[in-house]
């Protein structure tokens, strides 16, 4: 629970502070699967964005960035690689999607969010429903910067496992974005014979992968309180935030089920 500086003093968990511009919490987070992360969000009011990063149980590094100023968030997951099955020390998945308003709450004030009881579990206060996203264009990052100066930094790493939803690209060719960037991948109708990977065997068939997400924790909207007043009326002022966790369900094509064993294990 969130408060103003006027309230309580045993009662404050947080406070807004309006100095600073840039900030850096470490927050605890139980997960889904009761394990106990550290997730470290980060906000920069000039550059306007947020991001937040945990690593899960299994190893796997999650990234999220939310790009105000481009309206875009970046999703990024390092997977630790089986090794013993001939995969590289670490797989790399990188989703690009528009950023919807009331989302999660502005740069500004998540810079300025400071946390009183570092060491005190959280538990998101709202649970939203898990979205399910098609991802079926390839985005090629030598000209993605026309859609997030971050893209480049974040998914250079994930080499050509960068997607993104035709949905969105409709949206940002209207914008005046170079369509040579994307490509379409082939979907069922254009191969009858694709399957999902947990169905196919052949290890070097291609199939439709899956791969979900949760962000356990994070500051989706902010709280205003009312001062009372002579006449009765109140003056709203902005007095928290409110907690969120949502999941990501991301579909998409992938040339061999090599590259999505994890289908294997659901």
């Amino acid at each position: 629970m969130l408060l103003s500086a006027r309230a309580p003093v045993l009662l404050l968990l947080w406070t807004l502070l309006f100095l600073s511009q840039c900030s850096e919490l470490k927050v605890r987070v139980r997960l889904t699967d009761g394990h106990i992360t550290e997730e470290l969000l980060e906000a920069e009011s000039e550059q306007d964005f947020i991001s937040v990063e945990f690593k899960q149980a299994d190893g796997t590094l999650i990234t999220f960035v939310a790009d105000f100023k481009q309206d875009v968030k970046i999703f990024r997951a390092l997977i630790l690689g089986e090794l013993e099955r001939g995969q590289s020390q670490y797989q790399a998945l990188c989703f690009i999607t528009r950023l919807s308003h009331n989302e999660i709450i502005p740069s500004e004030s998540m810079a300025r969010l400071r946390q009183k009881n570092p060491h005190t579990i959280r538990a998101a206060e709202e649970k939203r429903a898990t979205e399910a996203l098609s991802m079926n264009v390839a985005v090629n990052l030598t000209k993605a910067w026309q859609l997030s100066g971050h893209l480049y930094n974040m998914c250079s790493v994930a080499r050509e496992a960068v997607y993104t939803r035709e949905v969105d690209v409709r949206h940002w060719l209207d914008t005046g974005v170079e369509g040579s960037m994307f490509e379409i991948l082939p979907q069922g109708v254009e191969v009858p014979e694709l399957q999902s990977c947990r169905s196919v065997k052949d290890l070097w068939q291609p199939c439709s992968c899956s791969y979900s997400l949760r962000l356990e924790w994070y500051p989706c909207l902010l709280k205003y309180c009312r001062n009372r007043e002579a006449t009765g009326r109140g003056t709203p002022y902005k007095c928290g935030i409110k907690s969120c966790s949502k999941g990501y369900n991301f579909t998409y094509y992938t040339p061999h089920k090599h590259l999505c064993l994890w289908e294997e294990e659901t």
